[in-house]
């Protein structure tokens, strides 16, 4: 029995961002020993490449940057930082990067990992950095989000509890017995979300916190 071949994987399109030619030259001579990864020239900006941005630290122009590209359609972006304090963390994340790796890891091997898990959709973060995010996104929680009877996925408590006995067949009526609330107070939670989140009815509120993963 002959076995099958196993087509080989396209190479991955890398766009590599950076302050200075010296560190360009740098980043791109790592990548050129990792299998699998070809970088595009400076003028070509690809919307299925993952996009390096190499800065000291995550400064208003940066953000700039990770937005610029985003806006040219590339999604995937890793940030190679030297030095990152928990301020520049959050914006890093609120910009929407797929990773953020030191500059002084930035092996062949590391980068290697990061660029194909931001082109399979995932994410990569250094361990001290995923344990200094998680305390500023528990303290975002209790400090800001909790008093104001939000959460993450910005809705309320109530309001993800009435979207998901509307979701399992309820009618205003039966979520407000279920809940305790008067069928009107329903459908003023009803219209507040759809009125904050720009959709146009019940069904499209629980269509897209179902989508969202919201409930």
């Amino acid at each position: 029995m002959v076995a099958e071949a196993i087509p080989a994987r396209d190479p991955i399109l890398v766009v590599v961002r950076a302050p200075d030619p010296i560190s360009r030259a740098g980043i791109t001579s790592q990548l050129r020993r990792a299998h699998g990864v070809v970088v595009a020239t400076d003028d070509v900006l690809p919307e299925d490449a993952v996009a390096i941005v190499v800065a000291d630290e995550v400064t208003d122009e940066v953000t700039a940057e990770v937005r610029a590209l985003r806006g040219h359609g590339l999604s995937r972006i890793v940030l190679l930082v030297s030095r990152l304090d928990d301020r520049e963390l959050l914006a890093a994340a609120e910009v929407g990067v797929a990773g953020v790796l030191w500059r002084s890891e930035a092996t062949a091997s590391n980068l290697t990992a990061a660029i194909r898990a931001a082109a399979a959709g995932d994410g990569t973060l250094s361990p001290d950095l995923l344990g200094r995010l998680l305390r500023q996104v528990g303290q975002l929680q209790r400090q800001v989000l909790a008093p104001r009877g939000l959460t993450f996925s910005g809705l309320t408590e109530r309001e993800a509890s009435v979207l998901r006995l509307l979701a399992e067949g309820f009618d205003t009526a039966e979520v407000g017995r279920r809940l305790f609330y008067s069928e009107r107070t329903v459908k003023n939670i009803i219209h507040d979300v759809t009125a904050r989140l720009e959709l146009r009815n019940r069904a499209h509120a629980v269509a897209y916190a179902i989508r969202e993963g919201l409930i």
